[in-house]
């Protein structure tokens, strides 16, 4: 009878924390600035807010020669991969072992020029991304 109540437990302790809250999840979007993203999602004539949904807050908020709103996004990413290969062989008493490891490093750099008109709507965008 006590294996039957923890095992009931356990299922509730697993079902439980679905329904805890009830509204909406809030979803954390780690990659929204993209290359895709601009091309696909952002267009002339667009909202500075439905921007703002889009790819977050910009780095930079500036203005050009006729106080109009410019936006920057500058992102960088760094990616490192590390592999590690062993071996081991062995008699009895005596063993070998040996170990190859190596490292790799990418880069990447998104920038993203967002101008506005007097109306805070897109009026003209522009994005550079480099991999290296």
């Amino acid at each position: 009878m006590k294996r039957l109540g923890m095992m009931w437990c356990l299922c509730l302790m697993a079902v439980l924390p679905g329904c805890v809250g009830g509204g909406e999840k809030a979803e954390i979007k780690e990659d929204r600035l993209t290359v895709g993203t601009v091309q696909g999602e952002v267009k002339v004539g667009m909202p500075a807010s439905r921007v703002a949904e889009l790819l977050g807050s910009p780095n930079i908020v500036t203005t050009d020669e006729k106080r109009r709103e410019v936006w920057i996004y500058d992102k960088v990413s760094s990616d490192r991969v590390d592999t590690a290969s062993s071996s081991f062989a062995g008699i009895i008493i005596l063993g070998a072992a040996s170990r190859n490891s190596s490292s790799s490093q990418r880069q990447r750099t998104l920038t993203i020029i967002i101008k506005y008109d007097e109306d805070k709507m897109v009026r003209d965008f522009a994005y550079n991304a480099t991999q290296f």
